[in-house]
């Protein structure tokens, strides 16, 4: 990130702008806006929600009055009020995707359908596109990369968001030739794999957040979407389905997260895995065979070895969003995306018994969570990941409450537009 602020000043003293479009004015988009209003040579210069008050508060919580923003429905009407200096809201997400003048799209809605289309819609019409919704990305993320590819823009997962902190260090230590064996995150809710919208709602109201969200959060699932985008960034897998989950402090995690034969948890190095105390923050876990190395990094304070940890204490979610749709605009570079084909999966379980003929809900609601597992065991299971279920996934038999739900269980929406490029992704990858 060295040398973007005077860049932006450059452009800011041009008088020019790049010019961004945000999907989802929930607490991340709307709090995405405020910070790029801050920021010389950047503008929020659309901001859609479906409901269009959540579109309004976002510029209005960022200082911008009525005067300052037009509603529209077209792209057509968008491009007119933005050549005339003024930023846009709408209900159309057309409007950030198809509208000539955003230069980058951004999705903030964690919603996986949703994160298709806006996706799909930003490369076909040659903007680049950033994902703060890792749901979408871990389900057809390499198929979105490809075509990202082919049409020369960039498509990108977010800085602030756990995964791209996380590449960010894991980038770091192995351009300084480290060994990496570790890279994980804190997790500050105790896992409650029953919890639902209706559980959580006076928690959820007291904090200020969705119920829906919080679910994801408390059942773990965010967690393993999250494991799961590291993996397919880095070629890591978890070490067991699910992680660890242990618990300790920062000053644990090199005694922790070892080898078995070493007195830790771990059978095998190159894992990614979260830890119960150590939140918020990510963190990797590096070692060196030279003697020369471990020598200065206990000069350095950073521990007796021959493993470290490199901890980064904060992660700012979507207020660092906007540095990702910087680096995409001015050097074409992503901040964290998959590899090539999944190497690892979010794949589905019952969070109770279920009947034949019931209708799943998906991510952060009542009948299923999610955990972690690597690809190659997910295609023998023939594992349902779990961002191609919506309210439309209807079961075909029963299925006990801790049950991993397969293909077979399923019949899925034909019509989900995830759907239909995850299969074309199983064809082509």
């Amino acid at each position: 990130m060295i040398g973007i602020n005077n860049r932006l000043l450059h452009l800011e003293e041009q008088g020019e702008k790049i010019l961004a479009g945000i999907v989802g004015a929930g607490q991340m988009g709307k709090g995405m806006v405020s910070q790029m209003v801050l920021m010389k040579g950047l503008k929020p210069a659309a901001v859609v929600d479906i409901d269009i008050n959540c579109a309004i508060n976002a510029y209005k919580n960022a200082g911008l009055t009525e005067d300052d923003f037009k509603i529209v429905d077209t792209p057509a009407k968008a491009n007119l009020w933005i050549e005339r200096g003024k930023y846009i809201v709408s209900e159309n997400a057309e409007v950030v995707t198809k509208t000539d003048r955003i230069d980058v799209a951004v999705d903030a809605t964690g919603v996986p359908e949703v994160g298709a289309k806006v996706a799909l819609d930003s490369i076909f019409n040659k903007k680049h596109i950033v994902m703060l919704n890792v749901e979408t990305d871990i389900v057809i993320g390499p198929i979105l990369k490809k075509l990202a590819d082919s049409a020369n823009v960039v498509y990108t997962g977010s800085a602030g968001d756990e995964p791209g902190a996380v590449k960010e260090l894991y980038d770091f230590a192995d351009s300084l030739g480290f060994d990496v064996l570790v890279i994980g995150k804190g997790k500050n809710n105790t896992l409650d794999y029953d919890c639902n919208p209706d559980s959580v709602s006076e928690e959820a109201t007291r904090r200020g957040v969705s119920p829906k969200m919080l679910t994801s959060f408390k059942d773990g699932t965010k967690t393993m979407v999250e494991l799961t985008a590291m993996s397919n960034a880095t070629g890591y897998t978890a070490d067991v389905r699910g992680g660890h989950g242990a618990s300790g402090k920062v000053e644990d995690l090199t005694r922790i997260l070892r080898l078995k034969e070493e007195g830790g948890i771990l059978n095998k190095y190159k894992v990614v895995d979260f830890i119960n105390g150590v939140a918020p923050g990510v963190f990797v876990i590096v070692s060196s065979k030279l003697p020369e190395i471990n020598h200065e990094m206990e000069y350095l304070s950073m521990g007796p070895g021959p493993n470290y940890v490199l901890y980064r204490p904060y992660h700012l979610c979507s207020l660092e969003t906007p540095l990702s749709v910087v680096r995409a605009v001015l050097d074409q570079q992503p901040t964290i995306v998959p590899m090539g084909p999944p190497i690892s999966e979010t794949i589905t379980v019952a969070k109770k018994d279920l009947k034949s003929g019931e209708y799943l809900d998906g991510i952060g609601g009542y009948t299923v969570y999610g955990t972690i597992e690597r690809a190659d065991i997910t295609r023998e299971l023939d594992a349902l990941p779990l961002g191609l279920v919506n309210k439309k996934t209807k079961l075909r038999r029963d299925i006990q409450k801790g049950e991993l739900i397969t293909y077979d269980m399923v019949e899925l929406d034909k019509d989900s537009l995830i759907v239909q490029l995850r299969k074309l992704q199983d064809t082509l990858m």
